[in-house]
């Protein structure tokens, strides 16, 4: 996808909010649209798309949620030169229990790792649920084939999955605006809402976060909720995968490096400084939050107020918090809390013309805001945590004069991308108080050399490189790869050609036929029969299974294999006869039975299957939601069952299977592989059987484990469908030679 205006005809924005403002003009009512970096952001993306602000090129669609009061206003009203507004509408108390509720009481808390602040309602998710499907439907309604749909944040991470239903071929992207905590905080949630949450987001084709630590805690949730596998940052579906990166979110530097030179700022800036008469200048701004640490903030620089008195009317602290939700208890008391901390401070240390700290509980325009930013010497940011934040970017696209000291909390996303900050613990008030007082005294030349690569960075990737990269990434979705795999490919075929003596051993359910629900049911491809003959004239090539002898010798009929039935219990050569190697007692089996026959009996759909040195329960067909805690049941007393031949109990796919311990998958594939010096060695396999292989096998082996689950293999495959191309690969390889 080397032209993008080629692949996609529109954009539509799907976001919470709707970024506009509906106003009076002489001409009535009229759409006006704010000038936050993500409005900027998409209409320099949508000139990528090759679409521009003319009258006669598509517009972008911005789908969010708007109030009941604007309910009657004609269509026509949302929608201006650039944009056109598709608002969504909520009843009210259905939206409180959205918003304030699921979102603000327990999603940002949890997700900030606040989780005894977090509120778990049954009503809060159904209503999640709803307005999730009120946006489905406002965006089925305008989709058209060829558009790219961008949808935004925690408050919509339902949507992805619903679009993926209702428009499975639609291109969909997903940017999560909050950090992505660990699979301990996901945990939290009932299994049902986190099961949800994660499925949703991954009805995307492209997954954005500000950070590789979000990233790799997403793929550990994905891995430990949903059993799904990555690889080479790719969480593998069933018939797609979904690509995951981090996309640090950014600002528009040259507004602000620019504006921040303009005389009403630089008016401004030297009003304040006439006011505060202080050599030095501390400046912070936030909005109210207990994620913001403003407290610990404040302690921090109480304690260097109290080790360096010789700063003492010497030093400002001019702090600025931006009212935020402060009629909600955990915010009242965070308001409450930073005043009286700003007062004992002030009553502590200050003087009749000297206050440590000048406090303000108001927002700020922007040119107040630029004044600030350009007129202190130390910007103090220390989140308790943050998934990216922008104020200390905003500070340092500030500085053309390449001044400042920044001090950034290593909690807070930009961390990871400015380095040349003061970078402290938030929560270790010492650290503050000597991060303070290091960048009081820092020289100016150190200063430079540190605000100099940090200006570098945030110039060259602004907000419109964050929406760039992210359109671009679509390119990487366009572009599957033949096989999903984190093997180097051109490697192992090379190391196949080249070798001598090959031996190759193969699982057959899930490895070389795919899962079927009916396991009598199962067989070989038509194009897998004549590869399979190919690389057994090559190689000795191995099908090592759990299947009984009869169902693999009418399977493999014809084809000069060797055959290993029942996980090691007998083997056939090519045009030999079976030998059977598990020569134990089966005194043991009626005991087994006994029980596994409670189960099957208990579970419609499930069946018992006897082998000749094996027993086995399969329960693929059975609907209940706690067969697979049964399953877990059934093997744990399996295991106490008391035998006079040492057993082994299997949990494999929906199967739970009983045979003697004296052979394995493992003891068998060492056998083979040590009785002939061989050059070139592969395992495949997907089960928990297969595992015994890839332990036992040396470490130079290629040993790759099949779709997810923690594996002793050295590589993996995403699916079943990847064992056939790879193994029509090795094929075609030799075919080449």
């Amino acid at each position: 996808m080397s032209n993008l205006d080629e692949t996609f005809k529109r954009l539509i924005i799907v976001a919470y909010r709707l970024p506009f403002s509906i106003k009076k003009t002489q001409d009535g009512l009229s759409l006006f649209q704010n000038s936050g970096g993500l409005v900027s952001a998409v209409l320099s993306m949508a000139e990528q798309m090759g679409q521009t602000a003319g009258s006669h090129a598509p517009k972008i669609h911005w789908v969010g949620h708007c109030d009941n009061s604007l309910k009657d206003i004609h269509q026509s009203v949302f929608e201006n030169e650039n944009f056109v507004a598709h608002p969504v509408f909520v009843d009210d108390d259905v939206h409180q229990a959205f918003y304030e509720g699921f979102c603000n009481d327990l999603i940002w808390p949890l997700f900030h790792y606040f989780p005894s602040y977090a509120s778990f309602q049954d009503n809060y998710f159904e209503a999640y649920q709803q307005v999730n499907t009120r946006f489905l439907q406002e965006v089925a309604s305008i989709i058209e084939p060829g558009d790219l749909i961008w949808i935004h944040d925690s408050q919509l991470m339902l949507l992805p999955d619903m679009i993926r239903q209702a428009v499975p071929d639609a291109s969909i992207g997903y940017f999560f605006h909050i950090p992505f905590p660990t699979y301990e905080i996901i945990k939290l949630l009932p299994r049902a809402w986190r099961q949800a949450l994660l499925t949703g987001i991954l009805g995307a084709d492209i997954v954005g976060f500000h950070t590789s630590d979000y990233v790799q805690h997403f793929f550990r949730n994905v891995s430990e909720v949903l059993s799904l596998p990555v690889i080479n940052g790719r969480v593998i579906l069933d018939n797609r995968s979904v690509l995951v990166g981090n996309f640090p979110i950014s600002i528009d530097f040259t507004k602000f490096d620019e504006t921040s030179q303009s005389q009403a700022v630089i008016n401004t800036r030297e009003e304040y400084q006439r006011l505060l008469h202080q050599d030095k200048i501390i400046f912070s701004v936030d909005r109210l939050d207990y994620a913001k640490g403003i407290t610990y903030r404040l302690q921090g620089y109480e304690r260097f107020l109290t080790q360096h008195p010789e700063w003492h009317d010497k030093v400002t602290f001019v702090m600025t918090v931006v009212p935020s939700r402060d009629k909600i208890g955990h915010y009242q008391e965070i308001k409450r809390e930073i005043e009286e901390t700003v007062g004992r401070i002030n009553g502590l240390f200050g003087t009749i013309g000297w206050h440590p700290v000048v406090y303000s509980y108001m927002s700020l325009t922007f040119t107040e805001l630029l004044a600030l930013y350009t007129g202190c010497d130390v910007a103090l940011i220390t989140p308790i945590r943050d998934g990216m934040n922008l104020v200390c970017k905003e500070f340092v696209a500030s500085r053309h004069d390449n001044q400042g000291v920044l001090i950034l909390s290593e909690l807070a996303g930009a961390a990871q991308e400015l380095p040349d900050a003061l970078i402290i613990n938030p929560t270790d008030t010492q650290e503050v108080a000597s991060a303070i007082r290091q960048a009081l005294e820092m020289q100016p030349e150190e200063q430079a050399q540190r605000m100099k690569p940090m200006r570098q960075h945030i110039q060259n990737h602004n907000v419109f490189r964050w929406s760039s990269d992210f359109l671009a990434a679509f390119t990487q979705t366009m572009e599957n790869p033949i096989l999903e795999t984190n093997m180097p490919v051109p490697d192992f075929l090379e190391a196949y050609q080249q070798a001598n003596r090959r031996l190759l051993l193969i699982d057959f359910d899930g490895t070389l036929a795919p899962i079927v629900s009916d396991p009598a049911k199962a067989h070989l491809s038509e194009t897998m029969r004549p590869v399979l003959h190919r690389l057994a004239e090559q190689s000795d090539l191995v099908i090592i299974s759990g299947r009984n002898r009869s169902f693999l010798e009418n399977t493999f009929r014809g084809l000069p294999v060797t055959l290993v039935a029942e996980h090691g219990a007998f083997i056939k050569r090519a045009n030999q006869t079976w030998q059977q190697l598990d020569l134990s007692d089966q005194d043991w089996l009626e005991s087994i039975r006994a029980t596994m026959r409670e189960y099957s009996d208990a579970h419609s759909g499930s069946f018992i299957e006897e082998k000749e040195t094996a027993i086995a329960w399969h329960y693929r067909m059975v609907q209940t939601d706690d067969i697979e805690g049964k399953a877990v049941e059934l093997a744990t007393r399996l295991r106490s069952t008391p035998t006079s031949t040492k057993l082994t109990v299997i949990q494999g796919n929906k199967v739970v299977e009983v045979k003697a311990a004296q052979h394995s998958k493992g003891t068998i594939a060492q056998k083979l592989y040590e009785q002939t010096a061989y050059d070139f060695i592969v395992s495949i396999g997907d089960d928990t059987t297969d595992e015994d292989m890839f332990r036992q096998l040396p470490n130079w082996a290629y040993t790759l484990k099949v779709g997810s689950g923690v594996s002793f293999a050295r590589y993996r495959l995403a699916r079943q469908s990847d064992v056939e191309r790879l193994l029509e690969c090795l094929d075609e390889t030799m075919v080449s030679v």
